[in-house]
């Protein structure tokens, strides 16, 4: 699967990594799952975050036309995603989204050799979902 990887250089976060670095070592946890191709890695500066969406109506578009140029499959956003922002970015998108937690459940789900190891990491995954559950619950 192809992937694009993106860092948000949040200005207003006063405890913000350096981004290259933090953009580099995303792309590093991105090639340790099997089958991923990295097609395209980009720090993108925001003055602040978005609630609804996390980047503004410009840089959405923006990074959709890259991401349609380049036939990307999943977008991976190295920071935390809230599951609104995660909703809204793939239906805006037409692509699946993980964040840094998302992608490190997944690259222990795929190393995860002993059934207990399998059990924990799904047990984890389970966790993290359970906040990312819209409307599950409607009868």
């Amino acid at each position: 699967m192809r992937a694009f990887v993106l860092h948000p250089d949040i200005l207003n976060d006063k405890n913000r990594p350096e981004p290259t670095a933090a953009l580099e070592e995303a792309v590093s946890l991105a090639l340790a799952l099997p089958d991923l191709d990295v097609v395209m890695a980009q720090v993108v500066r925001l003055p602040a975050a978005k609630p609804g969406r996390l980047f503004g109506t410009g840089k959405l578009d923006e990074l959709k036309a890259h991401i349609q140029d380049h036939d990307v499959g999943l977008v991976l956003v190295n920071g935390a995603v809230t599951p609104v922002q995660q909703r809204n970015l793939e239906k805006d998108w037409g692509v699946k989204l993980l964040d840094r937690t998302g992608l490190i459940l997944e690259i222990f789900a795929a190393r995860a050799a002993t059934r207990e190891g399998v059990l924990q990491v799904d047990l984890a995954a389970l966790f993290y979902q359970r906040t990312r559950l819209v409307r599950a619950w409607t009868h």
